[in-house]
């Protein structure tokens, strides 16, 4: 399988942030209107959507500014020898 390109993986992750938000204000609102209070339980859903794809953007943004800045610093040694 082929590697992607950090920038292509990076476009992707508005994508997942969107459609963490919109499955759990989803599940949130069937929940809610089962017990009888579909407004909270889809703002409790999207809260939580919310806080879930935040986490998964901030790691994935994380780990990406980790791996160019290791490959960064493979270029400048290879440039001394």
């Amino acid at each position: 399988m082929r590697k992607r390109r950090a920038s292509t993986r990076l476009a992707g992750l508005g994508f997942e942030l969107a459609g963490a938000v919109a499955g759990f204000a989803l599940v949130g609102y069937w929940v809610g209107k089962y017990y009888g209070n579909p407004a909270l339980g889809l703002l409790i859903g999207s809260l939580l959507g919310l806080v879930g794809g935040m986490y998964n953007l901030i790691r994935a943004t994380l780990l990406s500014q980790r791996r160019s800045t290791d490959r960064g610093r493979e270029r400048e040694g290879d440039s001394d020898a």
